[in-house]
């Protein structure tokens, strides 16, 4: 069963609510549905694991987020070498 809700923006906030959703290709509707989705999802995400299910989750999101190819570790190594001397004042 949907449900209305309904509360009063100033008209300007409405005007750019409504200008940011024609953009995006959405109705007002949508935009602030989607909205209230995302806000809600993202303080689910800061509540801490309570299963393995979740971890697992969590790190599947992750893995999905990165599309760069992992660094050559030994040359990295010697990236963090050189910056650590590099950074060292002289005595």
């Amino acid at each position: 069963m949907d449900h209305r809700i309904h509360f009063l923006v100033a008209g300007e906030d409405k005007a750019r609510y409504e200008s940011q959703a024609a953009h995006e290709g959405l109705s007002l509707g949508a935009w602030l549905r989607e909205a209230a989705e995302e806000r809600y999802r993202a303080s689910r995400a800061r509540e801490p694991f309570r299963t393995p299910e979740q971890l697992d989750v969590f790190f599947g999101a992750c893995d999905d987020r990165e599309t760069d190819a992992e660094p050559d570790w030994v040359d990295q190594r010697r990236v963090l070498a050189s910056s650590r001397s590099d950074g060292l004042s002289p005595t």
